[in-house]
């Protein structure tokens, strides 16, 4: 039975060791508590590291640790100090990290790490393949693990793989700082569907895969090589029911029932009905915006001191990555500023911020979220942040006031909350006003809503989400209507060469025998497919041709003293194998590039990067180089412009990157006639563009027509890139 491989780069477990005596029990983090339920359904294999780096592990701890790690579907990854210290602290949280939060500043990009980084991605991919039987899934998640799905399919190209990044995905300006950029990207682009929690993090995704990678993106589907990659936008959901019953539970309990903390808590509740608690939970991290939270409070009792001894903020702070130095530097900057608030206002009966620095058992949370009045959630970046949607799903009463920074994913869901810019610190100060002064039916109208939207899309809903369309990319219906060449197809076609007795074989050149290149003068053929291509061209009885829309000059540069035909300008002029001269195939009028060529001009000026390709029979504006945002905006104008200015005798053609005009009697397949003309038993076209459908439907039924690429095509087989094309002309040799 196959089942779903969850990775992820810590277990959802905390273990600790104490005189070879294991303790396990469940993590508190947000990833690990959203992705529990999914994993305690059954049917999946948890993959993470330990957190117990090797060194402090001997033979009889690793197989304790296995032992209980297989009792909980887990298997683990080992980490060694070294590796932890790079991967983890370092390039995760010292470059990605910062970066992905918009904290510049804090970001710092050092080689030993990024390879340290690529080094435990691999540690991560083989532990997977060893787990992974046919049928599985896997699903990625979060930027420590960014390189792994690339890596899965390198070894496995079949698997059908899920990532999910639980951080902001940064703006394509801040991103491009990143200097291992393409590798991350392309790192990602190895799954088949790819999650963010806001439709702002997709796009970002989006505009970075276009304008780093140049890949066509089409709404929410990206094109690599051969295979479609679907990018979607999941806001994580929380497990409703269980902070929702366990807040339920909390309030029937007996006095000898409630714990230390919440009789604590009961005491500021006692002293005065009309006292407010505001709760505020964190990580302490500088983005969370703890420091900011703290001088608002300020502020808000400095402007309204009516709410002195009235309005108490219980802070709870969880340590995290406190080696760090700029986690250290935060420690203490919190530190000081909490003791100089509660210095500046504190009475003999009233503290105005409790300040707690520890993690907490979920039973102490309940305390928290179910004794306060007031959340104060105010992150200064965070990708979505999973405690604003539990403190409103414990308000069993409908009671309760939540202060959401708009910074957090979750303020796109939780427009009921009272949502604030949390770097402006007089607002928050009046945000804590309006909550504290909310009339109750205020909140329980705004509270109605947030439950029934937290209730119906929970971290269940979330999940089954993201699962039905990973799996609807497997069944996905190919475009393509032609056939997949295979081992099963390539040994036919070659056979059918071999043991041709007269062979014509038609080559288009720009995305078949050469990639595309920013510059198309330095998009040159190889010496090794030049040598190839010469072998096959000097075979008895086999003509090749080259089928291109370059001109003449550039045709000539590279293949003139080669035995080929070519065939230049989408079929406008010709050379063949044994003539000297290049040759029209009739006579057109071009007046009308007088009329366009200032058209594309002022395209030119208004789109940076893009350029004029003027031929002989036609003339072509190429963006490549075009920021592709702008570029795309430019080609729905342009297509606009033309459409309603050119004559029935001229042809727009949409290519890889460029949009070109051209007589419409002059194409591929009218060049080609003349050749076919002769007699032969194997004929064989391939190309990659819309200008080679025009030869493919010129041809015999008996030819061989293949596309490159995975777009709509008349031809009867496609292959998917360049590389597999090179692997064919190999072949025929």
């Amino acid at each position: 039975m196959s089942k779903l491989i969850i990775v992820s780069n810590r277990l959802p477990l905390n273990i600790t060791i104490d005189n070879d005596n294991l303790s396990v029990s469940p993590s508190s983090g947000g990833l690990a508590t959203g992705m529990s339920s999914v994993h305690n359904q059954g049917g999946s294999l948890w993959i993470g590291w330990s957190g117990i780096e090797d060194e402090k592990l001997d033979l009889n701890l690793k197989e304790k640790i296995k032992t209980e790690l297989e009792n909980e579907n887990c298997a683990s990854v080992s980490l060694n100090k070294n590796e932890v210290d790079d991967f983890y602290y370092g390039l995760s949280n010292k470059a990605l990290w910062p970066l992905f939060h918009y904290f510049t500043e804090f970001s710092s990009f050092d080689n030993t790490q990024w390879e340290s980084y690529k080094k435990v991605n691999q540690k991560f991919a083989d532990i997977v393949i060893a787990n992974l039987s046919d049928g599985d899934r896997v699903w990625v998640h979060d930027y420590q693990l960014m390189l792994l799905p690339a890596m899965i399919r390198k070894m496995n190209p079949n698997v059908t793989i899920g990532f999910f990044l639980h951080i902001p995905f940064p703006s394509f300006e801040i991103f491009r700082i990143f200097p291992w950029r393409e590798e991350l990207l392309n790192g990602v682009l190895g799954s088949d569907l790819i999650g963010f929690h806001t439709y702002d993090y997709e796009r970002h995704f989006m505009s970075s895969v276009k304008r780093l990678l140049r890949l066509n993106v089409n709404f929410n589907q990206i094109e690599q090589n051969d295979r479609c990659i679907t990018v979607d936008t999941f806001p994580m959901g929380i497990d409703y029911d269980k902070f929702w019953n366990a807040a339920l539970v909390h309030d029937e309990l007996k006095v000898n029932q409630i714990t230390d903390l919440q009789k604590q808590l009961n005491l500021h509740i006692d002293s005065s009905p009309s006292n407010k608690l505001i709760l505020s939970i964190d990580r302490l991290d500088y983005t969370k915006g703890i420091v900011n939270r703290i001088k608002a409070f300020e502020v808000f009792l400095e402007t309204y001191p009516q709410y002195k001894e009235k309005v108490r903020l219980v802070m709870l702070a969880v340590p995290s990555r406190s080696d760090v130095p700029q986690y250290k530097k935060l420690k203490r900057q919190t530190d000081e500023i909490v003791g100089r608030v509660n210095g500046k206002f504190s009475t003999v009966n009233w503290t105005p911020i409790w300040y707690f620095y520890r993690s907490m058992s979920f039973d102490n949370l309940i305390d928290l979220y179910t004794s306060s009045d007031i959340a104060m959630i105010t992150p200064v970046r965070d990708g979505m942040n999973l405690v604003a949607k539990e403190y409103v799903s414990t308000r069993t009463s409908k009671k309760g006031v939540l202060i959401l920074s708009e910074m957090a994913g979750a303020s796109q869901e939780m427009n009921e909350a009272i949502l604030v810019n949390p770097s402006d610190l007089n607002a928050l100060a009046d945000s804590i006003k309006k909550a504290v002064e909310m009339p109750d039916e205020e909140q329980i109208k705004r509270n109605n809503t947030l439950q029934k939207r937290l209730k119906r899309y929970n971290v269940h809903k979330w999940a089954n989400d993201f699962m039905s369309s990973l799996i609807k990319t497997e069944n996905q219906i190919d475009s393509v209507k032609s056939t997949i060449i295979g081992a099963k197809e390539n040994k036919k076609i070659i056979s059918s060469f071999k043991n041709a007795n007269n062979r014509l074989l038609f080559f288009d050149y720009d995305g078949t025998l050469v990639d595309f290149n920013t510059n198309p003068e330095l998009a040159i053929p190889g010496k090794e497919i030049l040598k190839n291509l010469e072998i096959i061209s000097k075979m008895p009885n086999t003509h090749l041709v080259i089928n291109s829309g370059r001109d003449e000059a550039f045709l000539d540069k590279h293949f003139k003293n080669h035995n080929i035909s070519l065939i230049a300008e989408h079929g406008y002029k010709y050379k063949l194998r044994n003539e000297t001269q290049w040759s029209k195939n009739g006579v057109i009028k071009n007046e009308w590039m007088n009329h366009i060529l200032p058209l594309l001009e002022g395209f030119i000026d208004r789109t940076p990067g893009s350029f004029i390709e003027k031929k002989e029979a036609s003339i072509a504006w190429h963006f490549r180089k075009s920021p592709p945002e702008l570029a795309e905006k430019r080609v729905v104008e342009l297509n606009t412009l033309l459409s309603s200015l050119i004559s029935d005798g001229l042809q727009i053609l949409n290519g890889n990157k460029v949009i070109e005009v051209k007589n419409s009697r002059i194409n591929k397949g009218f060049a080609a006639v003349k050749i076919v003309e002769e007699k032969h038993d194997f004929i064989f076209a391939i190309g990659d563009d819309t200008t080679d459908e025009y030869l493919f439907e010129e041809l015999p039924e008996t030819a061989f027509t293949i596309k490159v690429g995975s777009k709509n095509t008349v031809a009867k087989y496609n292959i998917s890139n360049i590389k597999k094309v090179h692997e064919m002309i190999q072949n025929f040799i």
